[in-house]
């Protein structure tokens, strides 16, 4: 601001008036002024601007990379936030960045807030951000912990999915779970749960996996071999969610497997990578741009009232039947 109040031949302090739009200066000494800071390539630090205030009006938000579903909550945050009058700072996890890491780079940069998009850190971790800064999990239920929560009823999806595959009449259905990944462990006690009450406990199978087209590609050569030893496929699958069942759809196409004639796959999210299969995907919906309002939101009001209790919104699922489900041509 003095590199441009000495250029324009006004006082810094007539620069800053300009600058937050105040009552003060005049037209021309504005357009003076803009013009100079302009031709000199200045913007004013909104960022610094705030921290000399004392509070800063940034929600930061965590990611993690290649996770096209956290991309669409991040496509909801922005207008959400831009809408309150806050700026939305990203950091995100990746191989050789952990997640502790990338948490603490947002709050060195002083974020008011912080939204999580499925952490994986410690309940007691969680806690403990939360009771330093206000803080929201996306995906991830952290019972007892002194923040808030935004989640998909994650049985509901499941027994939805499930119900789905035993009317179309499947039973040999086996699930690909999503290891220690957030909302994996309720995903894998609803399926267990939903054959049980369908009657087909005996053919209960869960492998292990993960969030990731890999573990989809690991579970569908397993399967191949499987049956290449004689067993037989399974005829639905349930899988992690949308990245893992791209990873088996692309095995089992190698494979020269018919989706859906021997097999059935459904997978979890609706990403929009379900809307970019050669086949569309049966997926459970996971309402993106309400989950990321919601975040917002809780964010924004314990920023303002650091008093409020820990909450928590619980968005219903909805499952989306496309082309990969149908009835199994083989019992």
């Amino acid at each position: 601001m003095a590199d441009v109040a000495a250029k324009a031949g006004v006082s810094r302090a007539l620069v800053s008036i300009v600058f937050r739009n105040q009552p003060g200066a005049s037209q021309e000494t504005r357009d003076r002024v803009l013009r100079v800071a302009d031709e000199i390539g200045y913007r004013p630090d909104s960022a610094a601007r705030l921290l000399a205030r004392g509070r800063s009006r940034t929600l930061g938000v965590l990611l993690t990379v290649h996770q096209p579903f956290q991309a669409d909550l991040v496509e909801g945050i922005y207008p959400e936030a831009e809408r309150l009058g806050y700026e939305v700072l990203l950091s995100a996890t990746a191989p050789g960045r952990d997640e502790a890491k990338s948490i603490e780079a947002l709050r060195s940069h002083r974020c008011g807030a912080l939204i999580l998009l499925g952490p994986v850190s410690q309940d007691a971790d969680l806690d403990e951000l939360g009771r330093r800064t206000p803080t929201v999990t996306v995906g991830r239920r952290v019972p007892n912990a002194y923040l808030d929560s935004v989640h998909t009823a994650d049985g509901k999806g499941i027994k939805q999915a499930m119900d789905h595959m035993v009317e179309l009449g499947h039973r040999r259905i086996v699930h690909i779970d999503g290891g220690r990944a957030p909302g994996s462990a309720d995903r894998r006690r609803a399926y267990r749960a939903a054959m049980r009450r369908h009657g087909l406990e005996s053919e209960i199978r869960v492998i292990p996996g993960d969030h990731t087209e890999e573990s989809g590609l690991a579970a569908g050569r397993q399967l191949v071999a499987e049956r290449d030893n004689g067993a037989p496929l399974p005829t639905g699958i349930l899988a992690a969610n949308d990245r893992c069942a791209m990873g088996l759809l692309i095995t089992f196409t190698r494979a020269g497997v018919d989706i859906p004639g021997e097999v059935s796959v459904v997978g979890y999210d609706d990403s929009h990578l379900s809307h970019l299969m050669p086949i569309g995907l049966t997926t459970v919906r996971q309402d993106a741009l309400l989950m990321a309002e919601h975040a917002v939101r809780f964010a924004v009001e314990r920023l303002e009232n650091g008093e409020l209790l820990p909450r928590e919104a619980v968005l219903d699922p909805k499952l989306v039947v496309r082309g990969t489900s149908g009835p199994p041509r083989n019992g």
